[in-house]
């Protein structure tokens, strides 16, 4: 699929959990930009790097500005990343795709271990959906968009506005589970696959991504309802069994994010929730 459908794909999980389905407002987009600037330098500097801020500017709504913008720049990684056939990372410079040649199953294949009725499954695992449920690669893709989004979301947090229900936490954590269980899977059944992942290239771009993923989500932990979703994949990226396999790519132990686990940090009514 191309990124405009995967882009098409994320936008539809925003509007899932939109409290409104009215026309957009976009009269908020200039000081929406500068808010981008001043506060989130790293998702401002996503935004420069396109060649059409018209991209950009389809996925900034004004309903929820945080929502707007880090959806925004999610959407632009992507772009950036097919441009570039290389991951855009939070602090500058990229890291290159696997090439076409090598043979990784398809992630599809790991949907039967979590809930088929959840979206994010249904969107990115779930076979004719988004490419990443066919390609290791665009996995990544996402796991790393979402790394930005939500990266963006928590430096944004002061221009956060009350009674929106949308979890910025979800989207990375769930994805974050996926390459866990992708991993896993690997190990267990799939030797061709994790052959190929224990490739020097591999474990360092899948170590790159994912401890890029384990900062960013750390660095929520502490604002409360910022997550609808979360907590159920957080807690399966806690359990030691599930990240024994992406441990060995990673030559140790995947980081548990247990503050997010913590009451006080769960969603509250009323509390942004994606």
């Amino acid at each position: 699929m191309t990124g405009l459908l995967r882009a098409t794909a994320v936008a539809l999980l925003a509007v899932a959990w939109s409290p409104a389905l009215a026309a957009p407002r976009t009269d908020c987009q200039p000081q929406a930009i500068r808010d981008l600037e001043r506060l989130s330098p790293r998702g401002h500097a996503i935004y420069q790097a396109l060649s059409d801020k018209r991209h950009f500017l389809r996925f900034l709504t004004c309903d929820d500005v945080v929502l707007g913008l880090s959806t925004a720049v999610h959407e632009s990684v992507h772009m950036l990343t097919g441009d570039r056939d290389a991951y855009p990372l939070i602090e500058g410079g990229d890291i290159g795709r696997p090439g076409e040649a090598l043979r990784f199953f398809a992630p599809r294949d790991i949907a039967k271990r979590f809930d088929p009725r959840d979206i994010y499954v249904q969107t990115y695992l779930r076979r004719g959906g988004a490419s990443s449920a066919d390609d290791l690669r665009f996995l990544l893709d996402e796991l790393n968009a979402y790394s930005h989004d939500l990266h963006s979301a928590v430096k944004l947090v002061p221009l956060r506005k009350a009674g929106h229900e949308v979890g910025h936490r979800d989207g990375l954590a769930a994805l974050m589970s996926f390459l866990m269980g992708y991993a896993d899977a690997a190990r267990q059944s799939v030797p061709g696959t994790w052959e190929g992942l224990q490739r020097p290239e591999m474990r360092k771009l899948v170590g790159t991504l994912w401890t890029q993923a384990e900062g960013t989500l750390a660095s929520s932990c502490s604002i409360a309802g910022f997550g609808r979703e979360d907590r159920k994949y957080i807690a399966y990226l806690c359990d030691r069994k599930n990240g024994a396999a992406l441990g060995a790519l990673l030559g140790r132990a995947p980081v548990c994010a247990t503050a997010c686990l913590r009451g006080e940090t769960a969603s509250a009514p009323g509390a942004v929730a994606r």
